[in-house]
C-alpha cells in the first residue's frame, strides 16, 4: 500500500487489468477527467483536481496517468472502446445518415460537445493528446468503413472506394462547424454532410 492507502500492484499509465477495483478507479477517474476537460479545457486540467473529483488518491493518478496529457490518452482510448458500433441499414444513404445523425449527437452533447473542443485543441500543441486523439478517430474511422465496403460489395460504388476517406467527408463538415461556428449544427448539417459524402463516392470521387 502506498502512504495514502492505495494498492501497489497496479499497471501504470492507465494500463489495467478487467474487473475490481482497478476497474472501478479507472472508470471514476476518466469520468472525472472528462468532466474537468469539458469546464475548464486542457489547459485547466489539473491531476490533483481530478483525484478530487474521482474521490481517489492523489498518489494513484499520479503513479498511474502521471500527466494530463497521460490522462487524456487513456481517456481517449475508453471512449474508442464504449462508442456505439455502427449502424447496418442495409443501404449506403442510410449507413452515411446513421453517421452523420451519431457524430451530431455526439458534438452537441452538453458534455460531450466541450469534451472533443478541449482535447482537438489540446492535439494542436501536444504531440501525445494528438496521437491519442489520433487513434480514437482510427478506431472509429475503420468501424464505419464496413457500411462502405458493403455499399461497393453491393454494386452501390464502384470498386476501389477508399471507405475511410468515404467516413471522413461525412464527418469533416460536422467538425468544421463545431470548431468555427461557421452555421447550425443541427440535423439539417449532418444530413447534407452524409448525402454530400455519397454523391461524392457514387462519382468515383473517392476511389483510390
Amino acid at each position: 500500500m502506498d502512504a495514502e492507502g492505495e494498492p501497489d500492484d497496479v499497471p501504470a499509465t492507465g494500463m489495467v487489468r478487467p474487473g475490481g477495483r482497478t476497474a472501478r478507479v479507472r472508470d471514476a477517474v476518466l469520468r472525472a477527467a472528462g468532466d474537468a476537460l469539458a469546464e475548464h479545457g486542457f489547459g485547466g486540467l489539473d491531476l490533483a483536481d481530478v483525484a478530487r473529483r474521482a474521490e481517489v488518491g492523489k498518489t494513484t493518478v499520479y503513479r498511474r496517468w502521471s500527466t494530463p496529457a497521460g490522462l487524456v490518452a487513456d481517456l481517449l482510448a475508453d471512449m474508442a472502446e464504449q462508442s456505439v458500433p455502427r449502424t447496418d441499414l442495409g443501404s449506403l444513404d442510410a449507413d452515411l445518415a446513421a453517421n452523420a445523425r451519431l457524430v451530431l449527437r455526439t458534438l452537441t452533447d452538453p458534455r460531450q460537445g466541450p469534451l472533443f473542443t478541449s482535447v482537438i485543441a489540446a492535439a494542436t500543441c501536444d504531440v501525445r493528446t494528438a496521437e491519442a486523439l489520433h487513434r480514437f478517430y482510427e478506431v472509429r474511422v475503420r468501424e464505419w468503413a464496413g457500411c462502405v465496403d458493403a455499399a461497393v460489395a453491393r454494386g452501390e460504388l464502384p470498386a476501389g472506394t477508399d471507405a475511410c476517406e468515404v467516413v471522413r467527408a461525412v464527418s469533416a463538415p460536422l467538425y468544421y462547424r463545431l470548431l468555427t461556428g461557421g452555421g447550425a449544427l443541427d440535423a439539417a448539417a449532418a444530413d447534407r454532410a452524409a448525402a454530400a459524402a455519397a454523391a461524392a463516392a457514387r462519382a468515383g470521387v473517392y476511389v483510390s
